[in-house]
């Protein structure tokens, strides 16, 4: 769905498949965000605006104030995946493909993330959110599918 890796077979959004258009402008609309993201500069703010937006954002994400200025080797892993995730949002995707998104959180933190993402949702943004957590699964979930030995399960939760 990312298009990140040579594939087989087709996924259109809005009726515009991914193989009819440069690579580019499909993961514009449709970002992956792996468990671990990547930083191609050690400070944050190399990766991300400061601004009322961001600023809104960080607080809707738990995030302390003085973070931007933070060397990213200094975080923790929840923060990384939390401004992670506000990297992302910046760029507006009209999907989001999440992997373990609140793996690294603690409870009320990860509730905070799926407030926000709850929001997006309402919004129009599809989430398409990979997790082990059966429980946050359900909390966000409108359709949900298992894998069952390597293969999804055939079966919408």
């Amino acid at each position: 769905m990312a298009d990140l890796d040579p594939h087989q077979g087709d996924t259109a959004l809005d009726g515009q498949f991914c193989s009819a258009m440069p690579a580019h402008l499909w993961r514009q609309q449709v970002l992956y965000l792996p468990a671990e993201p990547g930083w191609w500069s050690d400070r944050v703010l190399d990766h991300i605006q400061d601004n009322a937006q961001t600023h809104g954002l960080m607080k809707q994400l738990g995030l302390r104030c003085n973070v931007l200025h933070d060397p990213i080797h200094r975080l923790s892993t929840g923060e990384r995946q939390r401004l992670a995730l506000l990297r992302g949002l910046s760029q507006r995707p009209r999907v989001m493909l999440l992997d373990e998104p609140c793996a690294a959180l603690d409870d009320t933190t990860t509730l905070l993330v799926e407030d926000m993402l709850h929001t997006k949702m309402t919004e129009g943004t599809i989430i398409i959110l990979v997790s082990h957590d059966i429980e946050q699964a359900s909390r966000m979930a409108d359709q949900r599918c298992e894998i069952v030995h390597g293969h999804f399960s055939g079966t919408i939760i």
